[in-house]
């Protein structure tokens, strides 16, 4: 199995039909909401697609595209490719998703 984040995707841009897809979903999320991975892979139209969802944030360095509002579903927030976790929970908070 391949790390996360190996060389061979990290700072790849997908373009995909359903990649687009994701972007704009994730691209309409407003400040102080969230969205997990699950459900944009719900609303891109592949419900299931979690695991692809997260490797396109992984993978997204586009400033309009604020992947930091994607989260896992088990509570968590995950990871964020700018910063780590510590650096999402930071943005989040400044949103006013948390206290």
């Amino acid at each position: 199995m391949r790390p996360r984040n190996s060389s061979s995707t990290k700072g790849k841009k997908f373009t995909s039909e359903f990649a687009t897809r994701v972007y704009a979903v994730v691209a309409k999320i407003p400040k102080g909401k969230v969205m997990t991975y699950g459900e944009v892979a719900k609303k891109a139209g592949k419900p299931g697609a979690a695991r692809a969802v997260g490797m396109f944030m992984a993978n997204n360095y586009n400033l309009k595209i604020p992947c930091h509002r994607v989260v896992r579903s088990d509570g968590k927030i995950g990871n964020y490719n700018r910063g780590g976790e510590d650096r999402k929970a930071e943005m989040l908070r400044e949103e006013g998703f948390y206290k």
